[in-house]
């Protein structure tokens, strides 16, 4: 299986879209954390309890969801698990739009949610 990941990943770095990736240690090492009211709480273990947990990850740069996926196919848990697919949020045009609505709710424009989610 150690074979599998190796020439997943020096496929990833052959074709060029390995960005990076590594694999996470057990459940168990995990530690939470929450902050309330100001005080910070820690936890041993996960955050949730769940029946699948997070092996580890590959940060990909694929020109789209169907590369994605073709590279995510290859992941070897993805013949008896699961493998999920994400877009990276781009902060800065999140941030972009964040700053639109507030500079035009204090310009006096009205504007509903839905173009909020548009921006």
């Amino acid at each position: 299986m150690i074979q599998e990941w190796k020439d997943v990943t020096d496929t990833y770095v052959k074709d060029g879209v390995m960005v990076s990736g590594n694999a996470l240690q057990p459940v168990e090492a995990a530690t939470s954390l929450r902050l309330r009211d100001g005080k910070l709480e820690t936890m041993d273990g996960p955050f949730a309890e769940t029946k699948g947990h997070l092996g580890g990850y590959y940060l990909l740069e694929c020109k789209d969801l169907d590369e994605a996926i073709k590279y995510a196919a290859m992941i070897p848990t993805a013949r008896d698990g699961t493998v999920e697919v994400r877009p990276i949020l781009d902060v800065g045009l999140h941030m972009a739009a964040v700053e639109n609505v507030h500079d035009a709710l204090n310009g006096g424009l009205q504007i509903s949610m839905a173009a909020f989610f548009l921006l």
